[in-house]
């Protein structure tokens, strides 16, 4: 319960605000809501005037869903609305940041231009690209910034209903693969915090159903796999399709299933002249410096790198060059 010792960083921040405003990365997956939802609670818990920026133009399935059935319920707006909501006294706004501390993958970067004081609560290791002029909760043994999120809420004993409650742990399940990774006792115990609130186990599984086709894309890049280095699964996608950031980090989790495998790097095109590399690993191999080398970021667990106007074959070769250099 990292979080619950530098709490002192998130009253005083929250204390001194009037208006607050909850942002996370682009892509929206459950973590990332699900941390901003719990947040919410606990900020109109304190009285406190808020809303939940989202830029994203189009959603994950289980995001989708989400904002649908809690439209009216929740105040969400867009970054250009920003400026007529926030409170005269410039001094007064606070910006919370989830579930990323970089400054290139939040929704929206002129946000982080347009308000001064900030506080970032987050479970991925920081970077180069880390948002400096904030203060920082980082807890990086934690499984999920929903589980951190879940940790306010017990410590500050906020009512949740259930569904809200069926959210942060649908964050949890999303972002351990249910379970297999980056999981420890706090995370079984803060699961188990969640149900006793009602959090519906069913529900869970309703919000992470995937799409057909999209799965059915994902399985294609398991069609060519390779093994570098002795445990390093690596695989590529084809030219010709386009995945969304999140369908190439599944696919990396995936390959971490397969025996003797201790990384994984998994390249694919997410726009039309960008390409996206996504790892994960263990963490007893540090693929966050191997994507140091190509010019993305990660922690022992999890990482990721994008290029712009270049080939796929272009990528391969410089990742699998990290890769070997990595192992020398």
């Amino acid at each position: 319960m990292g979080i619950i010792k530098e709490r002192r960083k998130l009253n005083k921040a929250v204390r001194n605000a009037n208006t607050i405003f909850l942002m996370a990365h682009k892509n929206l997956d459950l973590d990332a809501l699900g941390s901003q939802i719990g947040m919410y609670m606990i900020l109109k818990r304190k009285k406190k005037k808020c809303y939940i920026i989202v830029d994203d133009k189009t959603h994950e399935m289980g995001v989708e869903k989400v904002l649908r059935e809690l439209e009216g319920c929740i105040e969400t707006i867009r970054g250009e609305e920003l400026e007529e909501k926030m409170y005269p006294r410039a001094s007064k706004n606070l910006l919370i940041i989830l579930d990323t501390n970089k400054k290139e993958l939040v929704q929206n970067e002129e946000v982080l231009k347009k308000i001064k004081n900030k506080l970032i609560i987050d479970h991925h290791d920081i970077g180069k690209t880390t948002i400096e002029d904030a203060v920082k909760i980082i807890d990086t043994k934690t499984s999920s910034t929903c589980e951190m999120i879940a940790n306010l809420i017990e410590y500050y004993d906020v009512e949740l209903e259930s569904y809200y409650a069926t959210i942060i742990l649908s964050g949890i399940v999303l972002d351990t693969n249910n379970y297999t990774l980056n999981t420890t006792a706090e995370t079984f115990y803060t699961s188990y915090y969640l149900s006793s609130l009602g959090a519906s186990a069913k529900k869970v599984q309703y919000l992470l159903k995937q799409n057909l086709e999209e799965y059915t894309e994902r399985q294609k890049l398991l069609a060519s796999i390779e093994t570098l280095s002795g445990n390093v699964a690596f695989t590529k996608a084809t030219p010709y399709t386009i995945y969304r950031r999140e369908d190439l980090a599944k696919v990396a989790d995936t390959l971490l299933f397969f025996n003797n495998i201790e990384a994984s790097f998994v390249i694919g095109k997410i726009g039309k002249d960008t390409i996206g590399v996504s790892a994960r690993s263990l963490g007893n191999y540090d693929i966050g410096s191997v994507l140091e080398k190509i010019g993305g970021g990660g922690d022992n667990t999890s990482g990721a790198a994008r290029f712009e106007d270049t080939t796929i074959s272009k990528v391969e070769q410089e990742v699998k060059k990290a890769i070997k250099e990595e192992g020398e």
